[in-house]
């Protein structure tokens, strides 16, 4: 590992369990020794079998009160479909300001259709959702260092203010899966957030962040795992919650409905999982694999158990995986 010391967390899935299980969950994370929570932000499960998407930002309130020492982050869409970025600002904030250092950052993406398209409004190209993410970071951005702010464009704001700001805004973190996308990142965001399993991709994508502007600044990875006491129920369950999420291509950012992802994912076999979930059911390949990872340089990296048996995961993880990672 590099000489600063790697943070993990643990992922928040709204879109496999209910919100009030998700408190359990990350109150057992807390319990055996996990540094921070990362909270994905949905409107709509994957696929129907997955059946939950509980509102994130309601959530994080509750969970910031219910635990003492985690932080917390997550990634959302600035770029004016369900979030208008003013508003989007304003929750950060507050948020921020009362539970002063316990959200350090929050990633910003460009959106997926299965989430933003349900509102009603027409799905842009690439070029367009990249120009509204661009624009959104920057009114929240402004917002949150106390500015009043107006801005014309694809996301607009008419002399707006959030009054109620914490002392230290949150880091505005840009999220990735390519290196032209993380290049372009590093000029602006305030770091990247990437996600992945194939260590040398993961690297490239670094790098190209790095390259663009992003030198100095922190990168975080999310990490999708399985483990399981057999690595027959480890490939099983990763296949069974997670294969919506293997396709490929611009799949994941087009399709918009859960049935569509369950349609498309018809055909995608047990053995295919892993080329994006590390499944093993040895506690100590898993920290190794995760060793692997953080030697890049990441300064905080995701733990996502896909499965179900997520409390099992948080206990053997706690006494297996985490001490061994610190040492």
């Amino acid at each position: 590992m590099t000489g600063q010391r790697v943070a993990f967390s643990y992922h928040i899935s709204h879109e496999q369990f209910a919100p009030s299980e998700l408190l359990r969950l990350v109150r057992h994370a807390e319990a055996v020794g996990f540094d921070a929570a990362f909270s994905s932000d949905h409107l709509q499960p994957w696929s129907a079998s997955q059946g939950h998407s509980g509102f994130t930002w309601s959530w994080l309130g509750a969970a910031l009160q219910a635990t003492t020492r985690l932080t917390f982050s997550a990634i959302t869409v600035p770029c004016g479909w369900r979030y208008q970025p003013v508003v989007l600002a304003q929750a950060l904030a507050t948020l921020a300001e009362l539970f002063p250092g316990r959200v350090p950052w929050i990633a910003l993406g460009s959106g997926e259709a299965i989430n933003e398209r349900a509102i009603g409004t027409p799905w842009p190209d690439r070029a367009e959702r990249h120009a509204r993410l661009q624009e959104g970071a920057r009114i929240m951005r402004a917002l949150l260092a106390g500015e009043i702010v107006t801005h014309s464009g694809f996301v607009n704001a008419c002399n707006a203010r959030v009054w109620s700001l914490p002392a230290t805004p949150p880091r505005l973190v840009g999220a990735a899966v390519t290196a032209s996308t993380a290049e372009w990142l590093g000029g602006w965001a305030d770091g990247l957030l990437t996600v992945g399993r194939d260590v040398a991709a993961l690297e490239r994508i670094v790098q190209a962040f790095r390259h663009g502007g992003g030198a100095n600044k922190p990168v975080y990875l999310k990490l999708n795992l399985s483990w399981a006491r057999s690595a027959e129920q480890a490939l099983a369950q990763a296949h069974e919650q997670w294969r919506f999420n293997v396709l490929g291509g611009d799949v994941n950012w087009e399709l918009s409905t859960p049935a569509q992802f369950e349609s498309a994912a018809r055909f995608v076999r047990p053995e295919d999982m892993h080329a994006d979930v590390f499944i093993d059911s040895d506690p100590q390949r898993h920290a190794e694999f995760i060793r692997e990872c953080a030697r890049l340089g990441f300064h905080s990296i995701d733990l996502h158990n896909v499965g179900r048996n997520q409390h099992e995961f948080l206990t053997v993880f706690g006494k297996e995986v985490l001490p061994a990672l610190r040492r």
